[in-house]
């Protein structure tokens, strides 16, 4: 954990006249914590909140919009069926090409996801997330001009590469800020964007399909487009607002010569405040080399494996749900138009959001026992596919 880890002084520091009074006050403010000024909970308390102030709504926003760009595709399917004016029809695809479309992004999403965030961990983090906005915002609104099933493939696949490493890359900046006991709280905060962003995308595109014509673009044109420019204006203000990582009291960040091209974030916090934080998470990140015995001794640990298999096949029913969820309903009631079905899409996510909002506190409380809240809700998972497959 590269971030916050103590760096030596540099070889010039005599160079500088300044450099001497600032090292001397940061010493003379360690001595007072090391002495018994220790801040009290309250001071720590107050200044991750304002930590939070300043991330976690950034991050909940950002997480909403790329999730809503992501997933957009899977309305497009049956917006304006009534009309003929869906994607298939538009771009003369059928169900086999669709499939491959999406397939593209997530297999270019899982390849491209640990060099993005290696890139992430040398370069500015929060010059790198808004990269990841923008990109993802000017491969929706080019989404728009589609014409054939080329330039889908195409956009999906750099839809894919753009995106990858948001999620880990999201959970690496946390941990710049926070230590470990805190950090999971936070990620909890913003994860319920992407269920929020599911049930708002269905809700809206109910709107759109009252677009359809309008200056010659489809309902799910203007779904696009607009998705896609609101995307872009929040990943190019995120360069202001998102600070970039803290450095140790009284010492400059290093100048980097493309950060010249970009705006200057405020630091997240300073003065005492500063400090205060960088003590504290002096006091639980340690530099520890992991080698390649470490990592063999996580993959042969058994309680990984049960784990493993038991997300991958939430992940894979979720991904599969948020695709076809409207495909799905249409299946099942044919009668349904357009709207009707991206109306019907949006319960599914917002009862996603009722039950993470629900166990989430008991699996904290009842600790203990988390295997049952791990158990239970893919049990009911299963329960409702073969509902759904079987019922009628």
């Amino acid at each position: 954990m590269s971030l916050v880890q103590p760096r030596p002084p540099s070889e010039d520091m005599g160079k500088n006249p300044d450099s001497g009074d600032i090292r001397e006050q940061f010493r003379d403010s360690h001595d007072d914590v090391e002495s018994g000024s220790e801040p009290d909970i309250a001071d720590i308390e107050r200044i991750y909140r304002k930590l939070d102030l300043r991330i976690i709504p950034a991050f909940w926003v950002l997480y909403f919009l790329c999730a809503a760009v992501r997933s957009n595709v899977s309305l497009a399917q049956t917006m304006n069926i009534d009309t003929n004016h869906t994607i298939f029809d538009v771009l003369h695809v059928d169900d086999h090409q669709v499939s491959t479309a999406l397939a593209l992004f997530y297999v270019c999403y899982v390849v491209f996801d640990l060099p993005s965030n290696l890139i992430m961990s040398r370069l500015s983090p929060h010059v790198w997330m808004s990269r990841i906005v923008i990109s993802v915002g000017v491969i929706g609104t080019c989404m728009t001009a589609m014409k054939a099933a080329w330039s889908f493939y195409l956009l999906r696949l750099l839809l894919g590469i753009v995106i990858a490493g948001m999620w880990p890359g999201m959970a690496y900046y946390l941990t710049l800020f926070y230590p470990p006991s805190r950090t999971g709280k936070r990620i909890g905060q913003y994860y319920t964007a992407a269920q929020l962003s599911a049930a708002a995308v269905g809700l809206v595109s109910a709107g759109f399909q009252k677009m359809d014509g309008v200056r010659g673009y489809v309902g799910f044109q203007w779904m696009f487009l607009v998705w896609g420019v609101i995307t872009i204006a929040v990943g190019i203000l995120l360069l202001w607002w998102l600070p970039d990582r803290p450095t140790i009291p009284g010492e400059q960040p290093p100048k980097k010569k493309y950060l010249r091209w970009f705006p200057r974030s405020p630091p997240a916090l300073t003065g005492r405040d500063a400090e205060i934080h960088y003590h504290d998470l002096k006091r639980v990140y340690h530099r520890s080399a992991w080698t390649l015995q470490d990592l063999l001794r996580v993959f042969l640990d058994w309680r990984l494996w049960p784990l493993l298999i038991m997300y991958f096949g939430v992940v894979g029913v979720g991904i599969g749900v948020q695709s076809y969820a409207t495909v799905i309903i249409k299946a099942i009631n044919p009668n349904l138009s357009g709207i009707d079905l991206s109306l019907l899409s949006a319960p599914i996510w917002l009862m996603d959001l009722a039950a993470i909002l629900l166990v989430t506190p008991f699996s904290d409380r009842f600790h203990h026992h988390r295997a049952v809240f791990f158990s239970v809700p893919v049990l009911l998972q299963i329960l409702g596919l073969l509902l759904t497959t079987y019922a009628g």
